[in-house]
């Protein structure tokens, strides 16, 4: 069994800044279905997709967050920073690079160079 979607609120005027933002650790939009396609936008990367769902008062978690493995991490840490957002880098738990940022919806994202092993 493995995840196949997050959802999390969005204010629709910030779609196309919130999307943007996924393309930068390789995500890309997908259409969804009729009617979801009304009321949301999804975003997608190796099958795994986070679903913004439109609402006018965005419900953003402080600490919750999204997680994603960005295998070039200085890449990816770069093309934020230079896209104008500020990751901050945390210590390296089980030594891998990580760091937090956040998206222009607000939300909290860890991207970190490999995943913890079990």
């Amino acid at each position: 069994m493995s995840l196949q979607h997050v959802s999390v609120e969005l204010r629709e005027d910030a779609t196309d800044a919130e999307v943007a933002f996924w393309e930068l650790l390789g995500f890309e939009r997908v259409e969804p279905p009729p009617p979801i396609n009304e009321i949301a936008v999804w975003v997608q990367r190796d099958g795994t997709q986070i679903h913004f769902l439109f609402t006018d008062e965005p419900v953003v978690p402080r600490g919750g967050h999204v997680a994603v493995v960005a295998e070039e991490w200085q890449a990816t840490f770069d093309r934020l920073r230079d896209a104008g957002f500020e990751p901050e880098e945390h210590r390296r738990a089980w030594g891998a690079a990580r760091a937090f940022v956040h998206t222009p919806g607000g939300h909290l994202v860890e991207f970190m160079e490999y995943p913890p092993v079990r």
